[in-house]
């Protein structure tokens, strides 16, 4: 999906803090590590270029939304505080909510797909 973004050039991609701590936590993972050693990437690169690609919001409150996993509304904090036209996400219990404020949370095969236009 990154690259479908980035070849497009007219996105713009937010993360915070927490969400940069969750993803360095789940990319540690042995499966996580294998998967990385058979492409040949290390935990530190594959974190290098995500933080690249994206831009880093602090948000200033955290709302009680997903109702199965509070760890899931960092997802929707970020996306308040970067004022996020969509939530991109392959995550169940974000993908049941369907949208938060007006916010649509997408698969990534629905983004790739309004993308494409």
């Amino acid at each position: 999906m990154l690259d479908a973004i980035r070849s497009r050039g007219e996105a713009r991609l937010f993360t915070s803090p927490a969400l940069l701590d969750e993803l360095a936590d789940v990319l540690t993972r042995p499966s996580a590590t294998k998967r990385l050693a058979i492409i040949g990437r290390t935990v530190g690169e594959v974190l290098a270029d995500y933080v690249e690609a994206m831009e880093v919001v602090e948000p200033e409150h955290v709302p009680r939304v997903v109702p199965d996993d509070a760890d899931d509304d960092q997802v929707i904090a970020a996306a308040l505080a970067a004022g996020a036209d969509w939530i991109v996400s392959g995550d169940a219990d974000l993908l049941t909510l369907g949208s938060y404020q007006n916010i649509p949370i997408l698969s990534a095969a629905q983004a790739v797909q309004r993308i494409a236009g």
